[in-house]
């Protein structure tokens, strides 16, 4: 009888827990080495040097310095994506106010990175494109269940609120580019032109009226 055990599988497991945790710490290096410095401003041998690693490991683990920076972003967009759906036990408004401000602080935070994000990453990045699609339905579900408690709305009124995202875009861009207004300010400015997005959905689909929150604002 052969008594000659198979070899485990175990090592092999720890090999794969240890390869995905060395990838997440280049991530979260990449994350502070990017956080306001743009995809242009670093070569791999800055990051590497940077990050105190050889630069073939950062291409064993993503392929080109574009892999690792669309990396980069997607682990970070994820957080504020994460952060938008959560936060189901406040009231409605409290969620909305939550989610807004940290969409601020993460633009304050990230700028480099979502500037990629709005602009659509170096010329029409496909990849970038879906990052920010992403974020924007993570928005516009967030601010529907505020709303209307619930995230499947009808079309004029998922646009109406897209408008209002996009908007928001464009204003962030603008605020981190020239913050002369507070993160608390900003966040009550976004709040109160949401108000209006709602009053004028509800006056073009009264089947989506605007909540009480929103009405005080007329």
């Amino acid at each position: 009888m052969n008594t000659r055990q198979q070899p485990a599988v175990r090592p092999r497991v720890r090999g794969t827990e240890r390869s995905a945790a060395r990838r997440a710490e280049l991530i979260a290096i990449g994350r502070r080495l990017f956080a306001d410095t743009s995809y242009d401003a670093l070569s791999m041998d800055d990051i590497a040097r940077q990050a105190h690693v050889a630069k073939g490991l950062i291409y064993y683990y993503f392929q080109s310095k574009r892999g690792y920076y669309l990396a980069i972003v997607q682990d970070s967009v994820a957080d504020l994506v994460t952060f938008a759906a959560s936060g189901l036990e406040l009231p409605p408004v409290q969620r909305v106010t939550r989610t807004i401000d940290g969409y601020l602080r993460y633009a304050e935070h990230n700028q480099a990175a979502f500037r990629t994000i709005v602009s659509g990453g170096v010329g029409f990045d496909t990849e970038v494109h879906a990052l920010r699609d992403g974020v924007r339905e993570a928005m516009v579900a967030t601010i529907a269940e505020g709303a209307y408690g619930r995230s499947e709305i009808a079309p004029l009124a998922r646009m109406g609120l897209l408008a209002w995202v996009c908007g928001v875009e464009g204003a962030t861009l603008e605020w981190i580019d020239r913050p002369e207004l507070s993160r608390d300010t900003m966040r009550e400015l976004l709040v109160k032109t949401l108000g209006g997005a709602l009053r004028a959905i509800e006056e073009l689909d009264p089947a989506h009226p605007a909540p009480e929150p929103a009405r005080r604002g007329a």
